[in-house]
């Protein structure tokens, strides 16, 4: 069987970032902050990103209660979702992986697998105080198509259909 192409969305507070993995690869890569700013920018955004990449598979989170974005990130999501359930491709959503003890520690572990994306490892941890890193997006994406490209055939079989 090919490898697939996967497109991961991940949507945060005031900031959206995808990456594009392809025969087990990073291809591309990117975070937009203005398309953050209305459901119609952020479905217009993913639609040129569906266009332009063709992946076989759209990954999104899952939005459950143990999602612990808030009620407008959400609404974001399930829009993009939405969008991708519209288009000629697979459309998954995966709970977020939390198998580390926090995000920084996970994002050195996939840069270590996709070091291409090593430079965008924020200097220093974030103090309770201080806002999260923009790039933290990025690997919060990649965390995500990770758990559809590694995880279990069946997420695959059970969006099938």
């Amino acid at each position: 069987m090919a490898a697939l192409s996967v497109l991961a969305i991940a949507v945060a507070s005031g900031k959206v970032g995808y990456v594009y993995v392809s025969s087990g690869k990073l291809q591309d890569w990117g975070i937009a902050l203005k398309a953050t700013r209305s459901t119609g920018d952020l479905v217009g955004y993913a639609q040129e990103l569906i266009n332009e990449l063709k992946p076989d598979v759209v990954v999104t989170e899952k939005r459950t209660t143990g999602c612990r974005k808030g009620q407008r990130t959400k609404l974001l999501i399930r829009a993009i979702a939405e969008l991708a359930s519209h288009n000629s491709v697979l459309d998954v959503s995966v709970h977020r992986p939390r198998g580390f003890p926090s995000k920084y520690e996970e994002a050195q572990v996939l840069a270590i697998e996709y070091p291409e994306i090593e430079g965008y490892l924020p200097k220093h941890r974030r103090r309770i105080f201080d806002f999260e890193p923009r790039s933290m997006v990025l690997f919060e994406a990649l965390a995500l198509a990770n758990e559809v490209i590694k995880g279990p055939p069946t997420r695959l079989a059970a969006a099938m259909g």
